[in-house]
């Protein structure tokens, strides 16, 4: 009897949405959004095959959604046809499917170029899980089971505005309050209570900007804290407490791309836009009125695709159309550039970087200000068919309790990156 009872009790824990670690990737770019992990005992460098091939799923539906990564459970947005895009959690031992629930249909469907497909990145927060579709519906779910908790239109319920490719922000939880970006004139960036959904303000930015593809970050710069976004006109800053618009800065924005999040540090916020070829630094003065943003540089060669930017020690890592560069943080000045994979997204963890090159190709690189030096690199296999003209390998890597996670549109790999000599 006891040992049935054993066995019924370990085939319930594996329902649960287990309780995460220090390891996990609760949300968009990690656990502070700078795309650094603080995981320890990974790979040094790969085999020419690549690491370990655990599973590949090819049925999470379309999309560019990156993983969300917490205990024994992923998270991620797809879509099928227009009209059913979905979150679901997937099992990490197996990539199978837990639970599912619809969020609505697809944004901008008629969108051109055309690349209608979900997006965005689940938040998790504790046993809550926050999703935004790519028309703008906003859910509130419990993460054990799928079940919704409260939901919200940006489109209806703010008057939201977004640019041509529909939303593809993530949520941000910071405190009690959950911030979003619907745009244009009247709520072009809310704060919401997260556990009821009821809004707590609503900051109309001059100029009304439509609401763009970046995700707003927090930082405390220029004596106070604020919700850092970059929106289709520029990166502006508002006052966390009341929604009070503080400053703006519009070099690094030439629409419709601006794609990738502010990098903020010590008083300084650096944004990039591919498009221009080029990123900015802006530092942040406190003033009697509010904040002023004075430009430090803009520079061409720094990183600046949409994969990100990533700040280690002072200088700035990721990439730009050439490949590769690392650039000094407060100055711009490039300490070296390699064709690598060419543009890519980048995540950090154990003083390697993980590339994810546009070209659908997988790179490990030393986090080092000296030299590009490669660890490995491979291509994932069976990589989806692509159907879009110029339709590229958007999603970011990410890597979690020792699994290094690719998406590419429909297809999920999952490797084993740890070292088994270093121990956990």
């Amino acid at each position: 009897m006891k040992s049935r009872w054993l066995v019924l009790l370990t085939a319930g824990l594996g329902l649960l949405a287990l309780p995460g670690s220090a390891s996990d990737w609760p949300q968009w770019r990690g656990p502070e959004r700078t795309g650094v992990s603080k995981e320890r005992g990974l790979l040094k460098d790969w085999p020419p095959a690549g690491p370990k091939l655990l599973w590949q799923v090819q049925d999470i539906g379309d999309g560019y959604s990156t993983p969300a990564v917490m205990g024994n459970r992923i998270y991620i947005l797809g879509n099928r046809g227009m009209e059913n895009e979905f979150v679901q959690a997937l099992s990490v031992e197996d990539g199978k499917p837990l639970w599912t629930t619809r969020l609505g249909n697809v944004g901008s469907p008629n969108q051109e170029p055309p690349y209608p497909m979900s997006r965005s990145t689940p938040t998790i927060d504790g046993d809550m899980l926050y999703a935004l579709s790519s028309d703008g519906d906003l859910v509130c779910l419990q993460r054990a089971t799928g079940k919704t908790l409260w939901q919200k239109s940006l489109r209806g319920d703010f008057g939201g505005k977004p640019g041509k490719w529909a939303y593809a922000e993530s949520p941000l939880i910071d405190g009690d309050a959950l911030v979003a970006t619907p745009g244009g004139p009247d709520a072009t960036l809310v704060a919401l209570n997260k556990k009821t959904g009821a809004v707590i303000w609503k900051s109309a930015v001059p100029g009304g900007d439509l609401a763009a593809y970046a995700s707003a970050i927090a930082a405390e710069a220029a004596g106070r804290r604020q919700y850092i976004q970059f929106l289709d006109k520029g990166v502006v800053g508002v006052d966390a407490k009341t929604g009070r618009f503080l400053w703006r800065y519009d070099k690094t924005s030439t629409g419709p791309a601006n794609i990738p999040t502010p990098v903020a540090d010590n008083g300084y916020v650096y944004s990039a836009n591919a498009r221009r070829f080029g990123g900015g630094l802006v530092q942040l003065h406190a003033t009697k009125d509010g904040v002023t943003a004075e430009e430090v540089y803009f520079e061409r060669d720094v990183p600046n695709t949409l994969g990100g930017q990533i700040l280690l020690s002072g200088t700035l890592y990721g990439t730009n159309p050439k490949g590769m560069v690392a650039a000094e943080f407060l100055t711009g000045k490039i300490k070296w550039q390699a064709p690598a994979v060419g543009p890519g997204a980048v995540q950090y963890a154990d003083g390697l970087l993980y590339v994810h090159g546009e070209n659908g190709e997988v790179a490990l690189v030393e986090a080092s200000p000296d030299a590009y030096r490669e660890k490995g690199r491979f291509t994932p296999s069976s990589p989806p068919k692509r159907v879009r003209s110029r339709e590229m390998a958007w999603t970011y890597p990410v890597v979690a309790n020792g699994r290094l996670y690719i998406r590419d549109i429909g297809t999920l790999w999952c490797y084993d990156v740890r070292d088994a000599k270093a121990g956990r």
